[in-house]
């Protein structure tokens, strides 16, 4: 009888030998509840395979990214086999991992009800209960094909291995936001680069089969590894991210390493619906979305008018202090520029169609930075003016599909607050991080203080230059974020085509992350552009381009910023900042002349003269969100004095009017929240 081989492995950092045969769950002592799989040679494994010479081993905890993700599409094969036991004639789209959950597809003859949904969760636990086994075995492409004959949509994954398209997966609007991964990201799920497998569901005391799909895992060892889980939603969306393909029907779960974490999840999905933007934008009465005007472009009312003014000409004076120019370019131009700027290679999918004017075609503008560029080369320039800092709220528009419109954070049409800057590569640097600490200070003063940042770098295929150019660009924009003493994450081939750049991360006031302002490092468009200067010497040469948009977009910061404050803005950005409330209707002119002096000062006021009853008054400016109330009866006319009313309901009596009317001033010149 032979010897058992042994094997010499690392193990989380120490060397080990092990008798040949030996599981990484074995060799981890996992329980496949804490760990729920193996790190192996930076591989993701299954507790169940067998260790090799060699590996290097470590644990992959179920409260990790990694093994959240292996929890999520585990409890997305668990829903596909309990749809499958329902409707049984239901056949099998994807079913991957997302953030903060998972999603599977069905091809099935009617949409999901809400009671189709309970069903399905019923049984998924009464699986999970079965502690069934997730069985791996790889197989041939024909082996596959024949095992899944009866799912069409495997059957073309298996035939499409190795070439996922890279369509952007199109959600249709039922009910929430579209999935964010690419196809390709989701159909390597199923069958990846390299051979195929199938895991097959066990029952876990007879060993025979319960269901099986393809996939290229891997999972947790038992269905009883799942902690927790709960079904969300569902909603149409297109085979493969494609309209021309079938709609399926897709059910959203999440899944989480323990019951804590799954309520706290929900309980911030709570919280976020409250603070919703569009739901709040049309109790505030701040925008709207007209049918007539077509998805994607809203409106803005007085209110919302109001608040948008605030905040670009706060912008605009900050600019200015920091030496910006100001310049405006068309909403259309003829498609030559964007053949220059490289946009109609690289961009055309989201551009709107072309207009056919006198023999030319116009675009409207996807972006600012051509035209920019043809106010740089406009007429000769010296190195003397150089940095030159071009700034435009400039509107721009582009076609998002219909499936991934989302309010004001996902738009057709939008202005942003473009700046870009033209200057030598010796000031480059310097340039980049005086730009990121004057965007992170602005950010700051409109209340997000909450930041990370994040570092896209070259996609390998939709590039313009050349591989030294995008490496001096990369490096430049690594040391000026890791000057900021941020944490900085990478972002690999999430560059646009000309260059490398850095996106602020900001977390808002519930925790979550919104991608804020973007500073591009270019050297590709100025070439394109034949952009030059006059240096010391006499000699031309080429500036280096930085983009930088600071909110992104205005409507999407506006957004951004009313989730954040949950529509209590601060008084300085508070479309009505104070409302006087008479407490009879004798006290309406002591008010209005109150409203004149602050007024005066700057101060946005209204006089509810309204025939309400005074605690109506006080609850619909509660409701308004107003941060200041200033309440008025005969003692408070008597003594030249007023109730000072805040926002959160505290109350101070007998204020002077002038004192009362220099608190509001100061709250809003402070930008403070109250």
């Amino acid at each position: 009888m032979s010897a058992v081989p042994e094997l010499r492995i690392t193990l989380a950092g120490t060397a080990r030998v092990v008798a040949g045969g030996t599981t990484y769950g074995e060799a981890l002592e996992a329980d496949g509840r804490s760990v729920v799989a193996a790190r192996a040679n930076g591989e993701l494994r299954d507790l169940a395979a067998r260790v090799a010479e060699g590996d290097v081993i470590e644990p992959v905890p179920v409260g990790s990214a990694d093994g959240r993700a292996i929890v999520r599409h585990s409890t997305a094969h668990v829903m596909a086999q309990a749809v499958q036991e329902i409707f049984p004639e239901a056949r099998l789209g994807i079913g991957p991992p997302v953030e903060n959950g998972f999603y599977y597809d069905f091809d099935v003859k009617d949409p999901f009800t809400p009671e189709d949904l309970k069903r399905i969760e019923k049984r998924m636990r009464e699986i999970v209960k079965q502690g069934q086994l997730f069985s791996r075995r790889p197989v041939s492409d024909e082996q596959a094909a024949e095992e899944l004959a009866s799912e069409p949509y495997k059957l073309e994954l298996i035939g499409l291995k190795g070439g996922a398209a890279d369509e952007e997966s199109v959600e249709v609007p039922v009910g929430g936001g579209a999935g964010e991964l690419t196809v390709s990201d989701e159909e390597s799920v199923e069958v990846g680069g390299g051979e195929l497998t199938i895991y097959d569901n066990l029952d876990a005391k007879t060993g025979e089969l319960c269901w099986k799909d393809l996939c290229r895992g891997p999972h947790v060892p038992t269905t009883r590894s799942i902690p927790a889980f709960k079904l969300m939603r569902s909603g149409g969306a297109y085979w493969r991210g494609s309209e021309k393909n079938p709609q399926l029907q897709r059910i959203y779960g999440t899944a989480w390493e323990s019951r804590e974490k799954q309520d706290e999840y929900l309980h911030l999905l709570e919280e976020a619906e409250k603070r919703d933007h569009r739901k709040l934008g049309a109790e505030l009465d701040l925008f709207s979305f007209p049918d007539e005007l077509g998805s994607g472009l809203p409106v803005f009312h007085p209110k919302g008018g109001v608040i948008r003014r605030v905040m670009e000409d706060y912008s605009r004076r900050r600019h200015e202090e920091a030496g910006y120019s100001f310049v405006n370019t068309p909403h259309i131009t003829k498609e030559g520029l964007y053949k220059i700027s490289g946009h109609l290679d690289w961009y055309a999918d989201g551009m709107f169609p072309p207009m056919e004017l006198e023999g030319a075609k116009y675009y409207l503008k996807p972006m600012n930075c051509p035209m920019h560029n043809l106010i740089f080369r406009s007429r000769g320039r010296s190195y003397r003016e150089l940095p030159l800092r071009l700034f435009e709220f400039g509107a721009v528009y582009r076609y998002e599909k219909s499936g991934v419109i989302h309010g004001l954070t996902r738009v057709r049409g939008m202005t942003q607050d473009d700046a870009h800057i033209y200057c030598t590569r010796d000031q480059m640097r310097d340039e980049l991080k005086s730009l990121l600490r004057f965007v992170l200070d602005l950010l700051r003063d409109y209340g997000l203080d909450d930041f990370y940042l994040e570092l896209s770098t070259k996609d390998p295929v939709k590039f313009v230059g050349n591989d030294e150019d995008w490496e001096e660009a990369t490096e430049t924009l690594r040391e000026v974020a890791e000057s900021e003493k941020l944490e900085l994450v990478l972002d690999p081939g999430g560059a646009a085509f000309y260059g490398p750049k850095i996106s602020v991360q900001a977390r808002d006031a519930i925790g979550r992350t919104w991608q804020m302002s973007t500073i591009q490092l270019d050297f590709n468009l100025p070439h394109l552009f034949e952009l030059g200067y006059q240096s010391t010497d006499g000699s031309r040469q080429q500036p280096v381009m930085i983009h930088r948009a600071l909110f992104g977009s205005i409507e999407r910061f506006f957004g951004v910023l009313v989730e954040h404050y949950a529509g209590a803005f601060p008084p300085w950005l508070a479309p009505v900042q104070v409302v006087g409330i008479p407490i009879a209707e004798a006290h309406v002119p002591y008010l209005q002349d109150l409203a004149k002096k602050a007024r005066e000062r700057g101060v946005r006021i209204e006089v509810d003269a309204s025939d309400d009853r005074m605690q109506k008054k006080i609850r619909n400016a509660q409701k308004s969100k107003v941060p200041f109330m200033l309440l008025a009866g005969d003692d408070d006319i008597a003594n030249g004095a007023v109730s000072f009313r805040f926002r959160n309901g505290e109350q101070k009596n007998g204020v002077p009017v002038d004192e009362a009317i220099a608190e509001i001033v100061d709250a809003i010149e402070r930008r403070v929240q109250v």
